[in-house]
């Protein structure tokens, strides 16, 4: 199968985030897809954006420059700037222990040069912006941390966790993700990744990678296909059953979860066309923007 026209009317789009939203637990993805509920960030969480800033900008060193110790110059600035642009980082800020919470994002950073070497990279793109519409009228999209692609051509796709590596299970829902975006990338560019690979930078790190084939895309697609008719049955029952799972210790909507005691809210009403154009407007401004920054 092809990819759809680009200007083919869009039957609703997805993330591969969002879709593992959904498989993990239905009612979470309800909560913060279609009701948007704020969520409060996390120490750890924003550690995370900070280093993958970090991570991102030291690419626009020259090679040899990107060393530990240029890192660690970086690391301060980055997290003054993430705090002038992010209520959620300054929320975070009032309640760390800011040397030692700096302390561990140092240690991150240490954690990265031991299993990478950035003087020998070149990536292709950073906080690349993706977009595919599948036959069925399905539009994916998602922003992949680091594309790199190899002098024949082929490309690999590079995604940075801060935690630790996860037991089998999570690794290949986390793999899932990343077959995502080796499946849109594949309907838009007509080529399959050689390479998918997972950056685990917390206590236990380590570098998973997988080696997808044009096999595993379909089958990724078709799961997706499903994924998504599953998504339009609930929207339109307005059936969003809890999933208990592990993924419930981080959860932030605990209070409206019958699993918890607590009751499901009653569902939003539909955004009105204009709120629709409002987020489109936003959603192309900020890839504006990461394309400015990178050049394209």
């Amino acid at each position: 199968m092809s990819a759809a026209p680009i200007d083919r009317r869009s039957r609703g789009a997805l993330s591969p985030s969002r879709a593992a939203d959904f498989l993990s637990c239905p009612l979470l993805f309800r909560y913060r897809t279609i009701d948007r509920l704020p969520e409060g960030s996390s120490p750890d969480a924003v550690r995370g954006t900070l280093v993958h800033q970090v991570l991102e900008d030291i690419f626009d060193l020259p090679a040899s420059d990107r060393v530990p110790a240029a890192a660690h110059r970086m690391l301060e600035p980055a997290w003054t700037a993430l705090q002038q642009r992010s209520p959620q980082a300054r929320e975070v800020a009032a309640t760390l222990d800011e040397p030692a919470w700096l302390a561990s994002a140092h240690e991150v950073l240490d954690r990265w040069f031991v299993l990478e070497d950035p003087t020998r990279l070149e990536p292709l793109e950073r906080e690349a912006y993706v977009e595919a519409t599948l036959d069925n009228g399905l539009q994916l999209r998602g922003i992949i941390d680091r594309l790199d692609q190899a002098p024949d051509g082929a490309l690999r796709i590079v995604d940075y966790k801060t935690s630790s590596a996860v037991s089998e299970g999570y690794e290949s829902r986390a793999l899932f993700q990343l077959r995502v975006y080796a499946l849109i990338l594949w309907r838009a560019r007509g080529v399959v990744p050689r390479m998918l690979q997972l950056v685990y930078l917390g206590a236990t790190s380590e570098m998973v990678r997988y080696e997808p084939d044009r096999a595993d895309l379909l089958a990724t697609e078709h799961k997706i296909e499903a994924l998504w008719e599953a998504i339009e049955l609930a929207q339109s029952t307005g059936e969003f059953e809890p999933s208990p799972g592990r993924q419930c210790d981080w959860c932030a909507f605990k209070a409206h979860c019958p699993a918890f005691g607590g009751s499901i809210l009653p569902m939003p009403r539909p955004p009105s066309p204009w709120a629709r154009l409002k987020r489109s407007l936003r959603r192309r401004w900020r890839r504006w923007r990461r394309r400015r920054r990178h050049g394209g």
